[in-house]
């Protein structure tokens, strides 16, 4: 598993096809900019001090796309994004 460093999150970017059987479902409805979290840093280093991040966990959350990481493990497909590119939680 990733662990991020720092400032970053690591989100779960969640599948846009479902295999029922030997039949593939795709979604084809615009990308969006929202994943779960899975792994949270431990925070930002400011003025000497860690600022912790404001999620946690198994939250959704929305995202600012064009800083992110790709990563895909086990047909999983994962992004590290900077703490501050995270801009709402969906409740």
């Amino acid at each position: 598993m990733i662990r991020p460093l720092n400032g970053y999150v690591l989100l779960e970017i969640e599948p846009t096809e479902k295999k029922v059987g030997s039949i593939i479902l795709t979604n084809d409805q615009k990308k969006t900019n929202v994943a779960k979290v899975v792994a949270v840093g431990k925070g930002k280093l400011v003025n000497g001090t860690i600022e912790p991040i404001n999620v946690k966990v198994n939250e959704k959350v929305i995202y600012r796309g064009y800083s992110t990481v790709e990563y895909e493990d086990n047909d999983k497909k994962y992004l590290l994004v900077p703490s501050e590119d995270i801009i709402a939680v969906v409740e």
